[in-house]
């Protein structure tokens, strides 16, 4: 099993046409499925660690996966 990140889109508050995606790995091993059932605590610190962004989507994936967003 490989490990699985937590893919966030965030865009800027003050310009919302600035975004990035963050990756967020998980300290276990996990499936996709288990990452998104868990990830809301995840997503509520870094919003609360990054009070100028805001998250516009999210997903779960294994990490190393690229995709276009």
């Amino acid at each position: 099993m490989n490990f699985v990140e937590l893919i966030l889109t965030v865009c800027l508050s003050a310009q919302p046409n600035v975004c990035q995606e963050e990756r967020l790995q998980y300290s276990m091993e996990a499936s996709p499925h288990q990452c998104s059932m868990g990830a809301m605590p995840y997503l509520a610190q870094w919003v609360g660690e990054h009070p100028k962004w805001t998250v516009q989507r999210w997903r779960c994936d294994y990490a190393g996966t690229k995709r276009d967003i």
